[in-house]
This record gives C-alpha cells, sequence and structure tokens, in this order.
C-alpha cells in the first residue's frame, strides 16, 4: 500500500531561503506521527507542503497518491489543516462559520451537527459571533470545522495551543478518533511528553532536515529513543 505522505529529499523555498532543504518523510495509512523540532526547523513548512498550500521545488513529494510536485489542487479537497490562523469569519456565528467550512468541504449536515456536540458549541455559544469568543472558544470551533469535514490527513499544527485542560484531553480523543475512522494524523508540537503519548512515531526536524526515532509510547510501548538532530 502507498505511503499517505512520501516525501524524499523534498526541498521548499520561502523566498530564496530553503525551508525544507531535503526532507525525507514516510507516513503509513492510520499513523499519528509527530514531528518535532525548534522554531524555524521547518515542520510548518512540512504540513503546508502536504496541504499543497506550499510548492515543492525539488525532490519527491506525494500525498494520498497525488504528487505534489505536478499539481497539488487535488489534494486540498483530501486533507485538513489546522493552522496558527483559524481562516474563521469574525462576524459570523459559530454555527455559520462550522457549516461554510464544512460545505466547502462537501460534509454532510449530520457531520456539521456531530462535530458541533463534540466540540461542546452546540450550546448558547453556537450563534456567537466566532470574533466575540476566547481565544480557546476559537480552537474549538476550528477543530469543529476539521471534524465536520472528515479529512484523510488530519494537518495539525500546535493543536493544543489556548485550550484548557478538558480541551487539551479533547485533542488527543479526537486524534485517536480519526485513526479509529480511518484517516492519518501529522501533529507538531513543542508539548513532546503530551504529543509523543499519543503518536505512534516521532520525526525530528532541524535545518530543513529530517531524523526519526524509534516508535514512541503509543506505537512501540516505550518513550522514543534519543536521536541527534541534523544541523
Amino acid at each position: 500500500m502507498e505511503p499517505v505522505v512520501n516525501f524524499r529529499q523534498a526541498v521548499c523555498l520561502l523566498g530564496r531561503f530553503p525551508a525544507l532543504a531535503g526532507v525525507d518523510l514516510t507516513v503509513g495509512a492510520g499513523e499519528i506521527v509527530l514531528l518535532a523540532g525548534p522554531n524555524g526547523a521547518g515542520k510548518t513548512t512540512v504540513l503546508r507542503a502536504c496541504a499543497g498550500l506550499v510548492t515543492v521545488v525539488d525532490g519527491e513529494a506525494r500525498v494520498l497518491g497525488v504528487d505534489l510536485r505536478a499539481d497539488p489542487r487535488p489534494v486540498r479537497q483530501r486533507v485538513g489543516l489546522l493552522g496558527h490562523s483559524s481562516g474563521l469569519y469574525a462576524d459570523l456565528s459559530v454555527a455559520e462559520n462550522v457549516a461554510f467550512w464544512a460545505r466547502a468541504g462537501r460534509s454532510r449536515p449530520a457531520d456539521v451537527d456531530a462535530a458541533m456536540a463534540r466540540l461542546g458549541l452546540d450550546g448558547r455559544l453556537a450563534g456567537v459571533a466566532v470574533g466575540r469568543l476566547s481565544a480557546g472558544q476559537r480552537r474549538r470551533v476550528a477543530l469543529a470545522v476539521l471534524v465536520a469535514r472528515r479529512p484523510e490527513l488530519w494537518l495539525l499544527d500546535e493543536p493544543h495551543a489556548a485550550l484548557d485542560q478538558q480541551g487539551r484531553d479533547l485533542v488527543d480523543s479526537l486524534m485517536g478518533d480519526a485513526v479509529a475512522a480511518g484517516a492519518t494524523v501529522l501533529v507538531v508540537s513543542h508539548e513532546l511528553d503530551r504529543a509523543s503519548s499519543v503518536a505512534h512515531r516521532t520525526v525530528h526536524l532541524a535545518g530543513g532536515t529530517s531524523v526519526e526515532t524509534a516508535g514512541t509510547a503509543a506505537g512501540a510501548g516505550s518513550q522514543p529513543h534519543p536521536v541527534e538532530l541534523v544541523p
């Protein structure tokens, strides 16, 4: 079976700067893979490249069987990216935002209702404009959009950010639910203890290149082995 994500010496440029300078990354179906590394290592760029939002200029890059170098557009309907910016409309209500983005992803109304309930947004918050919400509440709305769209590949960039303890636990549960439903998860986090407890393995990035650990607690029954970062 072809991997969900298959990068071989993938290079992405931001201007003339190589945000990815030859990344190797393979993610199989049903895996939760944690991307770890210092600021500027290229973690967010990997997620954006997988979503077809950053051009891969050299090497090989395939996501869900789509050759990103040839044409990344077919992959965009099939992945869900939770980034630093929510992309929500501040003047629309919570329910209107989730419904709008879910329709764009060709989701069913039942998926919207289920996602709203799962994220605790089906009560008094449903009619509140997103611009009036706290950062944590906006994060829940963005997660509800992702859940409603039911992507084949979840791309999560610091998904626990701004959330309280209940919300952070919910994120971990959502990742498990996604995999149980047949999806694959690629997550970026600086909270290594928390994220590695749900990930099957960890890939460390530094300087735009990657090196992989052995399995993590969720995948192999033990914590990641120490690994030297690539300079």
